[in-house]
């Protein structure tokens, strides 16, 4: 098997912003054809999705994939709800965790993974107020730590 290029179609800067993620996996995702030519052309969106687990299987929620344009009658309903896919057991570790200890599932990335559509998921659990200025400042830190940088870099 050669090396399979992970080629990204969409990102959810949200999702690491408004959670701590603990854990992540790897999903498939059950897509139509015209869906996945869609993809194919980047129109995808994971910023107001959301993942629910029911009866034992995983679906997402909210993701929206633009009708594709030549597809016709063979387009589906863009947010219609697509059902992920991953094993037994991590959907097992998934329901346990999320019934413990008041953890929530959050879309992180899609993208191509050789010729399969791939869906980063991300075990979360919520940031307070003050963990998110405390990001911004660290971000803003940095940002000056670099500028400086750059200045002492001129001369």
């Amino acid at each position: 098997m050669g090396k399979e290029t992970k080629r990204l179609i969409a990102n959810n800067k949200k999702a690491r912003f408004d959670y701590f993620i603990e854990d992540t996996y790897e999903a498939g995702i059950s897509l139509h054809g015209t869906e996945v030519k869609s993809l194919r052309m980047g129109k995808c969106s994971v910023k107001e999705s959301f993942i629910r687990i029911e009866n034992g299987e995983v679906y997402i929620y909210n993701m929206h994939i633009s009708p594709y344009e030549k597809g016709n009658i063979f387009n589906k309903d863009p947010l219609r709800v697509k059902k992920l896919l991953l094993h037994k057991y991590e959907i097992n570790k998934l329901a346990g965790q999320m019934a413990q200890k008041g953890y929530t599932i959050v879309p992180l990335e899609i993208y191509f993974k050789g010729e399969l559509v791939k869906l980063s998921i991300g075990l979360a659990k919520g940031k307070k107020l003050y963990d998110k200025r405390q990001d911004i400042a660290k971000k803003d830190q940095r940002r000056e730590a670099e500028k400086e940088f750059k200045v002492k870099n001129l001369y």
